[in-house]
């Protein structure tokens, strides 16, 4: 069985407003804040570019690491995001692309498993 994947993420607004949030589904998550979706912060301040993630199979970290960024100044956060992505492009559709094919490959070697 694979392990369940939880992500930290931050976003951004065109105004360059930052937010830092975690979640077990990013694609669905990023597709909330994209849609204005979820009621609060990101919403009001119009964060809508997903322009950092990490991963991990450890959903305590993960928290650890959420808790450790939102404590952070703003130019430790644009130092973590510019060594990541340096023009702070929009991560979403090549990370939605990839995961897409990911889940493919492993639907299809469930399939090629069970047919």
């Amino acid at each position: 069985m694979k392990d369940k994947l939880y992500y930290l993420y931050i976003m951004a607004s065109p105004g360059g407003t930052l937010y830092v949030g975690m979640t077990s589904n990013l694609i669905n998550r990023v597709t909330q804040h994209k849609n204005g979706e979820i009621e609060g912060f990101t919403k009001k301040h119009g964060c809508k570019k997903l322009v950092y993630y990490e991963i991990s199979t450890d959903v305590s970290a993960v928290i650890a690491r959420e808790k450790e960024i939102k404590n952070w100044r703003r130019a430790k956060k644009e130092e973590l995001i510019k060594k990541f992505n340096l023009h702070w492009n929009d991560l979403s559709a090549d990370l939605f692309k990839q995961l897409c094919l990911l889940c493919h490959s492993e639907s299809q070697t469930v399939s090629k498993r069970t047919g």
